[in-house]
């Protein structure tokens, strides 16, 4: 690796952490691809609509099923990602071509399987392009319902379900989102959230320590103090060592203006409202 283009661990860091630094590290040097499937579709009627929903598969090159993630979407979705494409990425769009709506037909057996066809080779098209995969958009197309169903869930205190819709989601944020891990730190820590009032303090600090290992060069990231304050409750009543992690709070709060900070629960609970 280009040592400018990554960050050493610090001599704070615990064997674990640091364990996990070299994991992500070798990660990032390995090339992983996705790939998609669309192996069925399902048609919808709901009150005076009618549409299909696609069943999407993604999974990763030489991966076992366990590592495949399934979403639906509908051809609207996929009409308005490729909208929203068009507008920041014309150039890279200029021989990407999209499936046109027929004025008839559109629920026929025929013109569904082509669709089917036709929106693989375009989520396959789309992931091969850098910029595009990178994006927000793109990546926003592949898991934003599913969060905002989730956290929706989290807010109504569905703890269950909200967890068992983030543990499918985390894994494809994951693989979306190589290059910039820190992204997935609010959903591991929605996550924490939920076991934690689920009363599972075990699972919610294995998680919480995925966050915080994440966060060990982000101490200025809005999740690094209130996850900081929940592991440390985690970590005293699982009987672990929690002066470490109190510490490492006293020494953000000396080098940090004294400022109001939401507890985790409510920072939790104001994404994707």
């Amino acid at each position: 690796l280009d040592s400018s283009a990554t960050l050493s661990p610090n001599s704070s860091m615990t064997t674990k952490e640091l364990q996990e630094y070299w994991r992500n590290e070798k990660r990032r040097c390995k090339q992983i691809k996705l790939l998609f499937e669309i192996p069925s579709a399902r048609i919808v009627e709901h009150h005076l609509s009618k549409y299909v929903m696609y069943k999407i598969i993604v999974l990763q090159t030489g991966s076992f099923d366990s590592n495949k993630s399934v979403i639906e979407r509908r051809y609207s979705d996929f009409e308005k990602l490729h909208r929203n494409l068009l507008e920041e990425f014309s150039e890279e769009m200029e021989d990407v071509t999209f499936p046109k709506k027929t004025l008839t037909g559109n629920f026929t057996e025929e013109i569904i399987n082509e669709r089917k066809l036709a929106f693989k080779d375009y989520l396959r098209l789309l992931y091969s392009m850098k910029y595009i995969r990178r994006s927000k958009k793109f990546i926003d197309f592949l898991t934003r319902p599913e969060l905002q169903e989730a956290y929706g869930c989290l807010r109504g205190g569905q703890y269950t379900k909200a967890l068992e819709i983030l543990s499918e989601v985390i894994g494809l944020q994951e693989r979306l989102l190589r290059g910039n891990p820190v992204a997935i730190v609010p959903t591991l820590c929605a996550i924490v959230v939920c076991h934690k009032d689920l009363e599972n303090p075990a699972s919610a600090f294995e998680h919480g320590e995925k966050a915080l290992s994440l966060l060990h060069v982000h101490t200025s990231h809005r999740y690094y103090m209130p996850l900081l304050e929940t592991m440390i409750t985690l970590a005293y009543e699982l009987g672990k060592d929690f002066l470490s992690l109190q510490e490492k709070l006293e020494e953000w709060k000396t080098k940090k203006d004294p400022i109001r900070v939401f507890t985790l629960k409510e920072l939790a609970v104001r994404e994707y409202v």
